[in-house]
């Protein structure tokens, strides 16, 4: 009650997303700390499917369909889009690279010999490269873009520049997610 009345209806940055997004890390260190295989498991797919779903989704569905449209269209889906993705996102992000991480030791995948972890390898290369791109730049363009959408008048034109190089690392990191549904499909046959 208190965050919703402290946050006017034009502020576009939920800070009771944040609450949630924490509480799904504590979780992670929750499930990791209690050293379940099966949940440890099943909170990698589950939050690896959540960021490559939305990142697959945005990068090759909404994304083409955004540059094509009316910047003001733009700008009234991003006022929509960004508060739902500002913390979900790097949290999605961490929780799937973390997990993945404790799993692949607890299953002994870090111990492999090369050729076979080269697979490991490529694993981290890119959940690293991904984690990296979204906290690094994808978070830090999602705020410009929610704190210019705050002000009386935007400037639409640096808001359809940013978010312009915003669905181009999306699309970079459909790719990436495509490449590490390859490896995880691999490690899950047999590597």
């Amino acid at each position: 009650m208190t965050v919703a009345a402290a946050e006017s209806p034009n502020s576009l940055i939920r800070w009771h997303y944040l609450w949630w997004a924490l509480v799904a890390l504590a979780a992670m260190v929750g499930v990791i700390t209690v050293g379940n295989l099966w949940l440890l498991d099943f909170v990698h797919v589950f939050s690896g499917l959540l960021w490559t779903g939305i990142d697959l989704f945005m990068g090759f569905v909404l994304g083409p369909i955004l540059r094509r449209v009316d910047i003001a269209v733009r700008a009234a889906v991003a006022q929509r889009l960004t508060p739902r993705t500002l913390f979900l996102m790097p949290a999605l992000s961490i929780i799937a690279g973390t997990t993945g991480w404790f799993l692949a030791v607890r299953l002994g995948y870090t111990a492999l010999a090369w050729p076979a972890f080269g697979w490991i390898a490529a694993a981290l290369i890119l959940v690293t490269l991904m984690t990296i791109q979204g906290v690094g730049f994808l978070l830090p363009v999602n705020l410009r873009v929610c704190l210019e959408l705050q002000k009386p008048s935007p400037d639409l034109v640096r808001v359809k520049r940013l978010m312009q190089w915003y669905f181009y690392a999306v699309a970079m990191q459909g790719v990436m997610q495509i490449a590490i549904i390859v490896v995880m499909a691999r490690m899950r046959t047999g590597i």
